[in-house]
């Protein structure tokens, strides 16, 4: 509208509308006031009070910033502004006839007919504005050749709006909009900016309407109804999208750019984690932050929900480099105040470790560095043991000596009952952090949850690929049984059990239904357009070693309570704890035992200090060759 103009030049554009505007309402109350018949004598008021209440409307609109927003957007908010401004200038007007004595044979009536007609003009100018800009939209698009491509959104709550909005006024948007669907029957044949609710998504089948693609706009739709959408939607044969869950936005921010396809993470459940931000943001608002693991899958999103936080500085240690080298090239983009370290280094150098401590003095300490693929470290509990056990002992030590104010270990749910070398590390670590908790000055505590969406090593990308080289997909067992979280949501839960722990719990994340593996493995195949069993053969490859059917989230003889937070439990009253001197003791002598490289020794000495891990051993023939074989030659 007033593109190439100065800021001066469309000023005085926009006031000149609205000047014309004012003339034309006055002069139309006037008419209705008198039934379009002005008396004679009312000529003179006319044009001596046209003058003020041009300026004071005017000075009201500028002072309210009726000129500092761009029409073609117009929105409620600025009809409402226009409304303010317009009683703004009325009030100030009629102070002005009562001090001046106007009010004598002046109809007071008009005062209130000339600010309905004041309000309906201006807004009607400026909604005027955007909806030839909307329309225009749309033209520019097809006469470039550039056909839009004609869209049917899912939802027409909250997000469904926005969406829609934008779509309508983006002048880039490549969509255009058919119509709604959803599943609230207050809202069928409502109209949403223009556009009709057709209905819902079960009648997917029955739209008459051509269109190209689908949107699911419903960020927070359970597994179960996602699974319902996905089916009606691919049984149009159509392409279908969707928006993030608002878990996965660091800002919560929903728009066009954010669109993209629909995701197992999706049928998962798309749930908005509520946190308390009050309490994070005291928890780490100024603080020197360690993240250990900063490059894996769980330690850079910590990283990543951190910055929302304005830690005074950041560090991030890790001792993969190509782990490190990618979070630092990630946050290289990122505009933050906070301090970025990026360290190279292994928790398991105690030395090396106690230096960089006392050189940063990190004030919060979030534990998630560890070996954790079950199957790998079955084959070398050596290293397991030495970075999940002595590693996290380390930075117990540094932690408590240089009297850091929280330390928050990322534990599993695989540390109750564990049958496999992973998990009774685990189990340990948390013993630790229990036991070092009742004489320090630093609060320990840890989190414990099930399997994330996404981390290094999990199944969903192995299914992914096999489903990509058309199968087979190579499951474990048909009974095979696992607790799912996203790796945002899981970040999220761990900075708030950070905030809420006081010292010494093991808090344990609501995980929600544990999934089957094969039915989650059924839903990957159908997801990418294909069908289980017909298109992707399934093959049953058996236990693992290490692995048990079904993961547990709580030790027999733990307590839960409930905690603050709806998602998060606190287990307080767990296993007896051991002194810290004595258990200190039991993870030298474990420690030495791994130095020897024998496999037996090390799980001997775990299930001396850990006396609830009971290893089961599932290699076959093949599996007990390759073990010996890889044994022999790591001793060599």
């Amino acid at each position: 509208m007033y593109k190439g103009l100065s800021g001066k030049s469309r000023l005085g554009m926009l006031l000149s509308i609205d000047f014309i505007a004012i003339v034309i309402s006055f002069f139309t109350t006037f008419l209705l006031r008198f039934d379009f018949s002005l008396p004679a004598g009312y000529g003179s008021f006319y044009l001596i009070w046209l003058p003020i209440f041009i300026a004071v409307k005017l000075v009201s609109f500028y002072l309210f910033g009726l000129y500092r927003g761009i029409w073609r957007y117009t929105s409620l908010w600025d009809v409402i502004n226009i409304a303010k401004s317009a009683a703004s200038a009325s009030l100030v007007l009629i102070l002005l006839f009562a001090f001046t004595g106007g009010f004598t044979g002046f109809p007071r009536s008009i005062f209130f007919l000339d600010f309905l007609i004041t309000i309906m003009l201006i807004s009607f100018i400026r909604i005027s504005v955007r909806l030839y800009f909307s329309n225009r939209h749309q033209e520019t698009n097809y006469k470039n050749d550039q056909p839009l491509k004609r869209l049917i959104l899912i939802g027409a709550g909250q997000t469904g709006e926005k969406i829609a909005r934008e779509i309508i006024n983006s002048s880039s948007s490549p969509y255009s909009i058919v119509g709604f669907m959803d599943d609230n029957p207050i809202k069928h044949g409502a109209m949403l900016h223009g556009y009709k609710i057709l209905g819902t998504v079960a009648d997917l089948e029955n739209i008459t309407r051509p269109y190209d693609e689908l949107l699911i706009t419903a960020p927070s739709a359970t597994g179960d109804q996602m699974r319902r959408i996905v089916k009606y939607c691919k049984n149009t044969g159509k392409r279908y999208k969707t928006v993030p869950s608002l878990t996965e936005l660091l800002d919560g921010s929903i728009s066009l750019s954010t669109i993209r396809d629909v995701s197992y993470n999706d049928l998962l459940g798309r749930a908005e984690v509520k946190l308390d931000m009050n309490s994070i943001d005291k928890f780490l608002k100024g603080k020197r932050v360690l993240v250990t693991g900063a490059g894996g899958s769980i330690g850079s999103e910590l990283v990543r929900q951190c910055l929302n936080f304005d830690p005074a500085m950041l560090l991030l240690l890790d001792n993969s480099e190509y782990n490190l080298f990618t979070i630092e090239q990630e946050l290289n983009t990122v505009h933050s105040r906070t301090s970025i370290r990026f360290v190279l280094g292994n928790i398991r150098d105690k030395n090396w470790l106690s230096r960089f401590c006392n050189d940063f003095k990190p004030q919060v300490i979030l534990h998630a560095a560890a070996y954790k693929h079950v199957p790998i470290t079955e084959r070398y509990p050596r290293e397991a043991v030495l970075t999940n056990v002595f590693g996290t002992l380390n930075l117990i030590n540094v932690a408590n000596k240089s009297k850091v104010e929280k330390f928050v270990l990322v534990s599993t749910d695989k540390a109750v009952h564990p049958v496999n070398v992973m998990g009774a590390t685990k189990r340990l670590a948390e013993m630790m952090i229990q036991s070092i908790n009742q004489l320090s000055d630093t609060v320990f505590m840890a989190v414990r949850f099930g399997n994330v969406l996404g981390s290094s090593g999990s199944v969903i990308p192995i299914f992914q690929n096999q489903i990509k080289s058309g199968g087979p997909v190579r499951i474990t067992h048909p009974d095979m049984i696992r607790y799912f979280m996203s790796i945002p949501e899981a970040a999220q839960l761990i900075l708030q059990a950070g905030a809420l722990g006081d010292g010494g719990e093991v808090f344990v994340l609501d995980m929600g239904k544990p999934v089957n593996i094969r039915d989650m493995a059924y839903d990957l195949i159908r997801l990418s357009g294909l069908e289980p069993e017909k298109d992707i053969p399934i093959v049953y490859t058996g236990v693992r070693p290490g692995e048990k059917l079904f993961e547990e989230l709580i030790i027999s003889g733990e307590k839960s309570s409930k905690t603050e937070h709806y998602k998060i439990m606190i287990l307080r009253n767990g296993n007896h704890r051991l002194l810290w001197s004595e258990l200190k003791n039991t993870i030298e002598k474990l420690v030495i035992i791994a130095k020897s490289f024998d496999s037996d020794t090390i799980k001997s000495g775990l299930k001396e200090a850990v006396p609830e891990y009971e290893p089961k051993d599932y290699m076959n023939k093949k599996s007990n060759l390759d073990w010996d074989i890889d044994t022999t030659s790591f001793r060599a």
